[in-house]
């Protein structure tokens, strides 16, 4: 795939979390800004990166390859 650039997005959305795909070498800082701007969490708190163990996780890891994007991962935010 060489130097082909894609856009992050969200692939799913919800009131309390989102399934994003993003770059892998994102910041969380980057994330989080992203998260906010395509759906504001309206929380004084805002949007947390779901991390091993998290419930938001179902038992899936934090961070999943993407297998139709290359250097892109699915994670999950959540409220």
């Amino acid at each position: 795939m060489g130097n082909i650039k894609y856009n992050p997005e969200v692939m799913v959305k919800g009131i309390l979390g989102m399934r994003l795909c993003v770059p892998d070498d994102w910041t969380d800082e980057q994330i989080i800004q992203f998260a906010e701007k395509e759906n504001p969490a309206g929380t004084s708190n805002g949007w947390y990166i779901a991390e091993k163990g998290d419930t938001a996780l179902d038992g899936a890891s934090a961070r999943i390859k993407c297998e139709d994007r290359e250097n892109y991962v699915h994670l999950v935010v959540t409220v």
